[in-house]
C-alpha cells in the first residue's frame, strides 16, 4: 500500500506562465516552485485529501486509537491533511516519532516471532509449521496459512 501512495504523490513544476498552470495544483501548497501533493509524516507520504484521524492510519503501527490519542495530545482539529499549516505539521510528525512504527516494528515483531522459533515453544513450532498459533480451528478454516489445498490420491468417498 505504501508504494501504491508513492506513486500517487508526486512533486511538479510549477511554470510562471497562469495560462499553462492546471487548475488542480492550485489547490496544493506551493513551495519554492514545487506543487506538494502529499505530506510526509513518520517516514510514510500520508495523503492530503483525507482527514488527519485516517491519513494516519496509513502508517504501519499507529490505529484508530493511536491517532486519536495523538491528536488529542497536540489539541488538533480533525481537519484536512492539506490545511494543516507547518507547525502543525511539524508537530505532528514530533509526536508521531515518540511511537514504536514502520520498521522498527516491523524488525520487533519479527524478532520476537524469531525468538519463539529458536525456543521451540508451541507457538514458535505453529510459525514453523505455518499454522495458526493462537488457537483457531485447522480443520475447515486457515487455508491463508496452510496454503492451496492438496488432492489426496487413493482417497475415495464410499
Amino acid at each position: 500500500m505504501a508504494q501504491a501512495l508513492a506513486m500517487s504523490c508526486s512533486f511538479s513544476l510549477i511554470s510562471s506562465n497562469p495560462a499553462t498552470r492546471s487548475s488542480s495544483s492550485s489547490s496544493f501548497p506551493k513551495v519554492g516552485g514545487l506543487s506538494i501533493k502529499c505530506a510526509r509524516v513518520g517516514g510514510v507520504e500520508i495523503p492530503n485529501n483525507k482527514r488527519v484521524e485516517y491519513s494516519l492510519q496509513y502508517i504501519h503501527g499507529i490505529g484508530r486509537t493511536n491517532s486519536r490519542q495523538i491528536l488529542n495530545d497536540l489539541n488538533l482539529d480533525n481537519k484536512l491533511t492539506k490545511d494543516l499549516s507547518e507547525e502543525e505539521l511539524t508537530s505532528l510528525r514530533d509526536e508521531v516519532s515518540k511511537y514504536m512504527i514502520e520498521g522498527d516494528l516491523r524488525r520487533f515483531n519479527a524478532l520476537a516471532i524469531r525468538r519463539l522459533k529458536e525456543i521451540q515453544c508451541y507457538r514458535g513450532m505453529r510459525h514453523i509449521q505455518g499454522l495458526p498459533c493462537r488457537g483457531q480451528r485447522t480443520k475447515n478454516n486457515c487455508r491463508t496459512l496452510k496454503g492451496k489445498r492438496v488432492a489426496i490420491p487413493g482417497k475415495k468417498k464410499k
